[in-house]
């Protein structure tokens, strides 16, 4: 999914999400003025953790802007239609707002278990350069964070990394023949939104970046699901 900072737009509004300074901007925009975010620039948006830039084409903010304001009123909110219809993960009784969602696990320890996560190509992918594909992996259990902004810990750090690198890197370093470390940051990078970026809070999610990589893999990983705004795309 998205990033979007809850702080821009106050009062009453008719979009439906805070719309930030550059999602503004893209809108202003044709598809043929758009930047797209390169490999390099991405690692370098990731490494100095500057998320709030990463925007999406034009066209495809429209799209999402519009799937937004019917999702939410048709299911109540994102959260509950990622749930139900994308995960297929059914809500405890006992989950608030406060508490956010709350999932029946196998292994409170993230990633331990396979069916307490589950690897997706993300709905809404930020403008990328061809050959970038976009994933996002949500999870049943939270992972270890700071309280205030919802940072991942050093902990935190360390168990994504290394599930990143069993789960990506390893099957990239396997098919070119090369090692995992030749492949981390060439062809695989992550990231995590902090609270106030994410656009399905409260759902525990990190995303995946991978380059050059071909179908057959992103197809092994995602279990060949086809994202939402294609599915849009195909119906236009």
């Amino acid at each position: 999914m998205g990033s979007h900072s809850a702080s821009q737009d106050e009062g009453e509004s008719p979009f439906p999400f805070p719309l930030t300074d550059i999602d503004r901007y893209v809108l202003s925009q044709t598809d043929e003025e758009f930047h797209y975010h390169s490999w390099d620039e991405l690692k370098q948006i990731i490494a100095e953790h500057n998320l709030s830039i990463l925007k999406r084409r034009p066209s495809d903010l429209r799209r999402y802007m519009a799937w937004s304001a019917e999702t939410k009123r048709q299911y109540g909110s994102m959260t509950n239609f990622i749930c139900r219809e994308r995960l297929h993960w059914p809500l405890l009784p006992e989950s608030t707002a406060e508490s956010g969602p709350l999932f029946a696990f196998r292994n409170a320890t993230p990633f331990v278990d396979k069916e307490d996560y589950k690897i997706m190509p993300n709905d809404w992918p930020y403008g990328l350069e061809p050959g970038i594909v976009h994933i996002v992996v949500w999870l049943k259990t939270p992972l270890p964070s700071t309280p205030e902004r919802g940072d991942l810990t050093t902990a935190g750090i360390l168990v994504v990394e290394s599930f990143v690198c069993q789960n990506f890197g390893e099957k990239l370093a396997e098919r070119d023949g090369c090692t995992v470390d030749a492949v981390m940051g060439d062809k695989v990078m992550w990231f995590k939104n902090w609270k106030s970026l994410q656009s399905v809070p409260g759902l525990e999610h990190v995303h995946v970046l991978l380059r050059n990589c071909g179908d057959d893999v992103i197809n092994d990983l995602t279990g060949g699901i086809t994202p939402l705004q294609e599915q849009i795309k195909s119906r236009e």
